[in-house]
């Protein structure tokens, strides 16, 4: 069985590897070169298969084997350029337990290739651990960049791409949802969200009532035969939401603030207020320069009152 663990199964020894490492390109079988040891991170189609370099293709039929978020998903790509590949999963819910094996393997001199689903890897998936835990081991890491649905959308969406801040997915509950738009709002720069079909309506309700009356673009199932781009304001394409096709992978893209929109001293205490009590004070710092633009020194004095001002709120009266 080529899939699942038969992938980190497979013999230790290269030499002894007899797999045709080539994929087909219009019929035509192409010989893939031999990989150097180590972790090849590589970047798959969002949607149309076509959307593949060449450069991808000779990666993932060279590799000894090539972890994937769902080895059926991968298994469609593969099929359709002739590569045969080993593949096995490698997805939040087994990482912690694949991590180590893959790391084993790597010890081992393998060639390792890395995809998601769709897309660039570690966007918005558990990559980042694995990318870490083998820099930590000590072993190679080689990105081969390609489609990302985040670019794509920013390219058709008809809104400022000199400055963007991508969000991945916002709190699927409406109070926490509800808080992030609003650490979100005074960030100077257009936004990108991945959003679900069931979800969008409401999304963008709060997008609309958090940001106010921007210009945004919903992309829906980009680079496939129902791709859709719907411009608007945030309140009509809220209101609108309702009546349209929801199925699909979703990209929704925001306009920056306005220019004249300067954050408040009672803003940026709100913002740090959010942040703190969720992240450190450092981090809670970092996080509101990023959105207001203002100095970390200056924010650093404030968040120290602040901080200390929640801390005795707690304790009053609070139980021993």
């Amino acid at each position: 069985m080529r899939d699942e663990d038969a992938g980190l199964g497979a013999a230790k020894d290269r030499t002894k590897d007899r797999r045709e490492r080539r994929f087909f390109l219009g019929g035509h079988p192409m010989d893939a070169e031999r990989l150097g040891a180590g972790l090849h991170i590589v970047a798959t189609p969002i949607g149309n298969l076509c959307d593949i370099t060449l450069r991808a293709l000779a990666t993932l039929a060279a590799a000894d084997v090539i972890a994937c978020e769902d080895t059926r998903v991968t298994r469609k790509l593969l099929d359709r350029y002739g590569i045969d590949t080993p593949l096995t999963p490698y997805h939040e819910h087994n990482a912690a337990a694949a991590r180590p094996k893959l790391l084993r393997r790597l010890a081992d001199g393998a060639a390792i290739a890395l995809v998601s689903d769709a897309g660039t890897p570690l966007v918005s998936d558990p990559g980042f651990k694995l990318v870490r835990a083998v820099q930590d081991a000590g072993h190679s890491v080689t990105a081969l960049p390609g489609a990302s649905a985040t670019l794509a959308a920013l390219t058709v969406a008809g809104l400022p791409t000199d400055q963007f801040f991508f969000a991945g997915f916002l709190p699927p509950k409406e109070t926490a949802r509800r808080a992030r738009i609003a650490e979100l709002a005074r960030i100077p720069a257009t936004l990108v969200f991945f959003e679900s079909g069931p979800r969008l309506a409401a999304t963008l309700a709060d997008l609309a009532d958090g940001l106010g009356n921007r210009e945004a673009a919903i992309c829906r199932e980009l680079t496939k035969i129902h791709e859709e781009i719907r411009r608007g304001d945030l309140a009509a394409l809220a209101q609108n939401a309702g009546d349209s096709e929801t199925r699909g992978e979703i990209v929704v893209v925001v306009a920056p603030p306005a220019a004249e929109e300067q954050p408040s001293a009672g803003d940026t205490d709100a913002l740090l207020r959010q942040a703190l009590a969720r992240v450190s004070l450092k981090d809670a710092v970092g996080e509101v320069a990023v959105a207001t633009g203002i100095s970390r020194r200056e924010l650093y004095q404030r968040a120290l009152v602040l901080s200390k001002e929640q801390s005795v709120g707690t304790n009053d009266g609070a139980p021993r």
